[in-house]
């Protein structure tokens, strides 16, 4: 199984439509918030299972500020992390993690990809496809798969 995660996208479906057409075929897609206004582009462009958060800049939408999902073996909780802290550390966000028995936390919010598996719950953020703050500032957003043994692997991938 093929998932793309992307987040803070901002809006700017020019960099979205690249990604789409770099990865080709996926099996799943996760928008992690920050989308102002794309779900339009999203519901022609993208085929396949589709799970949006909004972010703290998704004014004025419908669509839920977290979920809690199942992905294979793995429960996975997506926020987009402006209200646990992530610009500071990830002790809030995977307290909250585990306070759902999640395997997984998928966030945006900083721009800055990171795959953390430091402890018992992973940390996954996919950083900006169209405003990235790390060095080097290339967009980015992570490729997930479920191998044929049932386990997660993570790849940041960049534009």
């Amino acid at each position: 199984m093929k998932i793309l995660v992307i987040s803070d996208s901002h809006g700017k479906n020019a960099n979205l439509a690249k990604v789409l057409d770099k990865v080709g075929t996926i099996d799943m897609f996760i928008h992690l918030g920050d989308l102002e206004g794309s779900e339009d582009f999203i519901d022609a462009f993208v085929e396949g299972r589709k799970e949006i958060i909004s972010g703290n800049n998704d004014f004025f939408t419908d669509i839920p500020q977290e979920r809690l999902m199942t992905i294979g073996k793995y429960t996975v909780f997506l926020t987009h992390g402006h209200r646990y802290g992530v610009h500071f550390d990830l002790t809030t966000l995977k307290e909250a993690a585990r306070s759902r028995n999640a395997d997984i936390v998928m966030f945006g919010h900083t721009h800055i990809p990171v795959i953390d598996q430091s402890s018992d719950i992973i940390a996954v953020n996919p950083g900006s496809i169209s405003l990235p703050r790390q060095p080097g500032r290339q967009p980015s957003y992570i490729i997930m798969e479920l191998d044929r043994f049932g386990e997660m692997h993570f790849s940041i991938n960049y534009l």
